[in-house]
């Protein structure tokens, strides 16, 4: 099989125009700038298939399907890769590139294992109705599987003799090495005569885009040690990157519009086929790249078909790990659990196919699957294991790598957080669940209507003085600029809140809209905590009043002789600056407190507001003396 150079294939690219290519095989009209034309996947009615020449790329929109010349040939013909390529070269007059020896030694092995597995396909079907297969078609009969599935899979049987199939393939010229390398037959180390590696088993003919391509056998014996086998790694069959009835089931989700399905075992996906639901499985292992791949080629959203026992809870886990690394917009894995003990083979059999429907309608999303497991999994009682939860919802977040399907799921998991929470929403609600918070009594931007004293307790209790008035104004003035330090700090030096993450997340800032930037701030680092300052400034713009905010307080006067906060800022001043103005703000908090306990007292004896003035002035004097200053320009 020759290997194409990625100069070669934009070559052949660009030689060809994929009007004229694909034109060979649908009647394409033009419209503007693009060609349109009816499906080649489904059997649509009004044209919904596009080319565009310049892409070089075609899509679909009754199937979603998409690609450039080389897929629309190997997806329309069924075509290899290196098929569809050689089919374009002579289009486009081009020479192949020329095999090393090694390469056709290769395709030679690979065209005759092929062979071999043909004939030995044959030789299973015709076991399964002789004397010899009577018990394995009685199995089948228990199993309900129908004679019509019976031939649409290819299903026999391998006889329990050592050397049935060695001799039957011998005695049609296969060589002895050819077979072992096939891994129909097993020479033993020690010398000893070769024998059938399929003995006593139903069997199960696996296919690819060259026809049979490997085998499983499922054994009748209870007494052997693996009741399922494959064919082992070959030049011919990948396991990894191969899905057992995977082109059929294609097919027939793109004709039914049903979700194409996957299940656990080669019987359940024949059962589900016998129930008209298209489906296919993986080869006794966990669900691979290379497989999921092979899965978004044919649908969106396919169904992950589980046990709801321990074990396929566990199989569902693996295959979102395995999944978050490579999704894409638009392509994920639904969920739906069967009832504990049985697989959709059990549940047809006892119940009826719409039994499966319905289970397989109240499929749920990856996302909600993945939100469950790790809420259900994280005990949050105290602060430590929030912190523990969070952190580990960010390291899932971070396992994903396109940035869009990122910052999604980061927007998820806050929404989930905060209804976690029980909050009624807002940027600021979404980081109550972040951290601790501060008291009751700190933060509050509209004053002390809620506090020790229960809901009853509001402002227009106690009615200050106009000169108490003003001062607790001024001193709200500054510690507001201070919030504005911490906040625009953070937002041109992203790097804080990975290094200063607690601290970061127990932040409540009491002015409204600080406290909506720092929100749009945290979702963004919750989506890519990897962020930089442009990322930041992007996740703003989306949030006219956010963005506003940060304009006018980056333009405010306090704050414009503040070297540490500006984007150009070195990291180690930054962070120098950002942990003094913390600690300035911690203290108002303190004195906060300090005025809270003297508004109590004040409400409970209208005599003690001299005690409520002194306290605030006092607050005052020194908010005013750790106000926002130049000692870090």
């Amino acid at each position: 099989m020759p290997r194409f150079s990625p100069d070669f294939l934009d070559e052949l690219r660009a030689r060809l125009r994929a009007s004229d290519v694909i034109g060979r095989h649908l009647k394409l009209k033009k419209e503007g700038r693009e060609y349109r034309g009816l499906s080649p996947f489904t059997s649509e009615k009004t044209p919904s298939f596009f080319v565009n020449d310049e892409k070089g790329r075609f899509f679909d929109f009754s199937s979603g399907k998409s690609g450039d010349i080389v897929g629309f040939l190997m997806e329309t013909q069924n075509l290899s890769f290196p098929e569809a390529v050689s089919q374009l070269a002579d289009l486009a007059g081009m020479e192949i590139p020329k095999d090393t020896p090694d390469d056709e030694r290769r395709e030679k092995v690979a065209k005759d294992i092929a062979g071999a597995n043909v004939e030995a396909a044959k030789f299973y079907r015709a076991m399964l109705t002789r004397a010899e297969g009577r018990e394995a078609l009685a199995y089948l009969d228990r199993r309900g599987v129908s004679e019509r599935a019976r031939q649409v899979f290819g299903l026999g049987y391998a006889p329990g003799t050592r050397t049935a199939l060695l001799d039957h393939l011998i005695n049609h010229d296969f060589p002895l090495d050819l077979l072992v390398e096939a891994g129909l037959v097993i020479r033993p180390d020690d010398g000893g005569k070769p024998y059938d590696k399929f003995r006593d088993r139903v069997m199960f003919p696996i296919l690819g885009r060259r026809g049979v391509i490997a085998f499983g056998g499922r054994a009748l014996s209870k007494d052997v040690q693996a009741k399922y086998m494959n064919s082992p790694e070959t030049p011919l069959f990948h396991k990894s990157a191969t899905l057992y009835h995977y082109d059929r089931a294609r097919k027939m989700q793109a004709e039914t519009k049903k979700p194409l399905l996957v299940a656990e075992g080669y019987m359940d996906v024949i059962a589900l086929w016998e129930a008209g639901l298209p489906a296919v499985a993986p080869l006794g292992t966990a669900i691979t790249e290379r497989q999921l791949e092979m899965l978004w080629r044919a649908t969106d959203t396919p169904v992950m078909c589980l046990d709801g026992d321990r074990a396929g809870q566990a199989a569902a886990f693996r295959a979102i790990d395995r999944a978050l690394p490579i999704l894409k917009p638009g392509k994920s894995l639904n969920f739906a659990f069967l009832p504990e003990g049985q697989d959709p083979d059990d549940l047809i059999r006892a119940k009826g196919a719409s039994a499966m429907e319905e289970i397989i309608e109240a499929a749920r999303p990856m996302a909600d699957v993945l939100w469950e497991h790790e809420s259900e999994t994280h005990p949050r009682t105290t602060p430590e294991q929030a912190a523990a939860f969070r952190r580990q919802l960010r390291e899932k977040v971070k396992d994903i790598a396109d940035p869009d399907v990122k910052h999604a799921y980061g927007d998820y998991f806050a929404v989930k957080l905060n209804e976690l929470q029980g909050s009624g929403g807002g940027h600021a609600d979404k980081r109550t669940f972040r951290g601790t918070g501060r008291s009751e009594w700190r933060g509050r931007p509209k004053g002390y209507s809620r506090g020790p004293m229960g809901s009853g307790f509001y402002r227009d209790q106690v009615m200050p003085s106009t000169a108490l008035k003003s001062a607790m104004s001024a001193a709200k003035s500054a510690e507001t600029a201070t919030e504005a330090v911490l906040v625009l700090a953070l937002a041109n030096h992203p790097g804080l809140i990975a290094e200063h993450e607690d601290e970061v997340f127990t932040l409540e800032i009491a002015d409204p809209g600080l406290s909506r930037v720092l929100g749009r701030i945290l979702d963004a680092f919750t989506a890519n905590p990897d962020l930089d300052s442009g990322a930041v400034a992007s996740h703003l713009s989306g949030d006219e009043i956010a963005l506003q905010t940060y304009s006018d307080w980056m333009a405010d006067p306090r704050l414009s002789l503040l070297k540490f906060i500006k984007p150009g800022a070195t990291a180690e001043f930054a962070e120098q600056g950002w942990l003094n103005a913390l600690s300035k703000y911690r203290y108002h908090g303190d004195l906060e407190a300090e005025v809270a306990d003297a508004a109590i007292s004040a409400h409970q004896d209208a005599g003690q507001e001299k005690i409520w003035r002194e306290a605030v002035s006092h607050r005052s004097r020194l908010v005013s003396e750790h106000k926002p200053d130049e000692s870090q320009d």
